[in-house]
């Protein structure tokens, strides 16, 4: 009993100082990646029209909470129909800071008698390891639920953004108090059917 508790031992201080080090280089690169420079001439580049705000501007602040530990890095405005301007978030954690993009969609009609709930995309998978991803699920509220897992177009989009590369979630986030819906996608420079999947969810939301 005392060897397999040594063993035990040794092979828990082995993860601990392998996945370590993982952890903390994620972090650094991550937090080098998140630049609203960088964002803005991504997206220039790609033809959106885009402005850089001014310091100060009070979409900073959408449904970013004094105790949340969430602050902006930078707000870039834009001029599109549907996304009022875009977010970028740091999240301050243990071993350094996780960080996001807020597509920010003004949407008057949440603030009505009916709540818009949170709402998040799952993917399902052909197998539970090394899966190939085979369709996209939307879960949260019920009636925009319905609405994006009917849209096709959408899930052909995000599908073939994840084949290339794009694998972290999106959630829908309202912000009744502030008359506005955060788009929230993990930090990363968005390809063309990320961005029009975004669109494609803002126009949704938007008329909601």
């Amino acid at each position: 009993m005392e060897d397999w508790t040594n063993i035990v031992g040794i092979l828990f201080f082995l993860l601990v100082a392998v996945a370590l080090p993982l952890i903390l280089r994620r972090r650094k690169q991550g937090a080098d990646a998140a630049n609203i420079e960088e964002l803005y001439q991504h997206l220039r580049g790609v033809g959106v029209e885009v402005s850089l705000a001014k310091e100060g501007d009070d979409r900073e602040r959408i449904g970013l909470g004094g105790a949340s530990g969430q602050n902006s890095e930078g707000l870039i405005v834009m001029e599109d129909r549907n996304i009022d301007s875009i977010n970028v978030v740091s999240v301050s954690m243990q071993y350094g800071k996780r960080y996001f993009i807020d597509y920010l969609v003004k949407s008057p009609n949440i603030t009505g008698e009916r709540m818009l709930k949170k709402t998040r995309l799952y993917r399902k998978k052909s197998a539970p390891i090394r899966g190939k991803v085979v369709a996209i699920d939307w879960k949260g509220d019920g009636a925009l639920t319905q609405s994006l897992n009917l849209d096709y177009s959408l899930e052909e989009k995000l599908l073939r953004a994840d084949a290339n590369g794009f694998k972290g979630s999106i959630w829908i986030l309202p912000e009744p108090k502030q008359g506005y819906v955060r788009i929230r996608t993990d930090y990363s420079l968005p390809s063309a059917d990320v961005f029009e999947a975004i669109r494609s969810i803002a126009r949704r939301v938007r008329s909601w």
